[in-house]
């Protein structure tokens, strides 16, 4: 009995671990916030460290429901230090009297729970458990600032949508289910393997797709992006830019690439569509934003279409593409939004405005340096490691044949540039502004570091390493 639950062994962990928490949150109140945010981390810490094993080679499990394999292993060892780093994120920001109460890191605990129910998923039905269980816990967590009228209209807009969204996605599911008489992914895919598709699964496909598509914030399903991700406490839109978009990313790859892989043909002319919409409306929205969290958000976006890009090229090779770009995007994202929660006024005040960092390499040339690392890396400028992962995916768009779409995707890259370099030319360029508060929090000084390392030129001795198990962990869906 204890040997079938292996492959499981990480969601155990989590789930079991969150719901002991929550209990110690219900009545242990404020004065335990500290201590329940530090198990939370040793739970995902524990949970990435029981990948091990059973749960990134046993395969399928549960008649089909589940599978153990590498790439569901490979997505949550992303998502799991991911969440993580926006609990640690959150103990400077919040007020430790009044906001950072224990519930904050029980929340992440259960979205990485519905994320990794996502990752293993090979069933229409446990996705969207794992999806709306991730979706619930964002929900409260956009609007986790109850006194702040901009994070209770985040919130509030998340869920209007998010719950549009997810209709959208079970009507797609509901016509799959009808036009094949199973939610398996291996059944859906033998329905499309026989022969041309009819009208009925290829509705059930648009919807399916454009339900993914919310949750990615590809365009045009997007609108949601910038608002949640200015409205929402800037530790939470850490998270939403990180964790829950990479788990997204890698489900849609998993459906694409699985269960619709002999509709192909279909699906991959909406894939190329959101791609090159996603690049050019993320870096054209950008150019006129003056909040450094919207901007980081139409960023979010970009770097979305980049990642179908791969998913459009299709087989092994394009699934081991997005693998890698996700990533890197990762750090990269995580650094970015690690440097933001340091921008405080003098009095210790969030700011957010762009104009704040002028001439930040003359009043902290560290902290400037680490925000000019990360921006260069995400506009993709060699010899950053950003440079390498937009390589791949063209590489991997060229290789399928698709020269013209690896063409766009460049120029979008060169369109781009514009807003990362604006922030390097306010930072190094303007007038000193009123000097930032210093924030004495090593852990997450310690954290910008690392990723800055990573993102940095010596990134590129892990193409090696990372390239094979990408290839790897794409290999083990076929």
């Amino acid at each position: 009995m204890i040997s079938r639950f292996a492959p499981l062994l990480p969601e155990l962990i989590l789930s079991i671990g969150a719901t002991v928490l929550m209990m110690v949150a219900a009545f242990g109140g404020r004065r335990l916030s500290g201590v329940v945010s530090w198990l939370s981390v040793a739970l995902l810490v524990g949970a990435t460290f029981a990948l091990i094993g059973a749960p990134s080679h046993s395969g399928p499990e549960f008649e089909g429901l589940l599978s153990a394999d590498l790439f569901a292993s490979f997505g949550k060892a992303l998502i799991f230090p991911s969440a993580a780093v926006a609990i640690i994120a959150a103990h400077g920001w919040f007020e430790r009297g009044t906001e950072h109460a224990s519930e904050y890191a029980v929340l992440i605990l259960f979205s990485a729970v519905g994320m990794a129910v996502m990752m293993s998923a090979t069933s229409l039905i446990t996705l969207y458990v794992g999806l709306e269980l991730t979706s619930l816990a964002s929900y409260v967590l956009a609007s986790y600032r109850r006194t702040d009228e901009r994070s209770a209209e985040a919130g509030l807009k998340y869920f209007v949508l998010g719950a549009l969204a997810s209709g959208i996605l079970l009507y797609g599911i509901s016509l799959l289910y009808g036009f094949t008489g199973t939610t398996n992914f291996t059944g859906v895919s033998a329905a499309f393997g026989r022969g041309a598709p009819s009208l009925g699964l290829l509705f059930g496909l648009v919807f399916l797709l454009a339900g993914l598509a919310f949750k990615i914030s590809a365009v045009p399903f997007h609108m949601w992006t910038p608002d949640v991700y200015e409205g929402a406490p800037t530790p939470v839109t850490a998270f939403f830019a990180s964790a829950p978009k990479v788990a997204a990313v890698l489900m849609s790859t998993r459906v694409c690439l699985d269960a619709l892989a002999p509709a192909t043909d279909a699906w991959r002319q909406i894939v190329i569509f959101a791609a090159l919409a996603s690049i050019f409306l993320g870096a054209i929205a950008a150019f006129g934003q003056t909040n450094i969290k919207r901007l980081l958000a139409y960023s979010s976006i970009n770097n979305v279409g980049f990642a179908l890009i791969g998913l459009a090229a299709g087989g092994p090779r394009g699934g081991a593409a997005v693998l890698f770009y996700m990533t890197v995007y990762i750090v990269m994202t995580l650094g970015a939004f690690l440097c933001v929660l340091w921008m405080r006024d003098a009095e210790g005040r969030p700011v957010e405005s762009i104009e704040s960092l002028s001439g930040l390499a003359q009043t902290r040339p560290a902290f400037a340096f680490a925000l000019f690392i990360f921006m260069l890396s995400l506009a993709g400028i060699p010899p950053m490691f950003g440079f390498w992962p937009k390589l791949v995916v063209f590489q991997a768009a060229i290789a399928s044949g698709y020269i013209a779409l690896a063409v766009a995707g460049i120029l979008g890259t060169v369109i781009g540039l514009y807003y990362y370099l604006k922030i390097v030319k306010v930072m190094y360029l303007d007038e000193p502004a009123a000097p930032y508060a210093r924030v004495r929090e090593p852990v997450q000084g310690l954290l910008i570091l690392v990723a800055a390392l990573i993102v940095s030129p010596l990134g590129y001795l892990l193409i090696g390493p990372l390239g094979r198990l990408a290839d790897r962990a794409a290999g083990s869906i076929f």
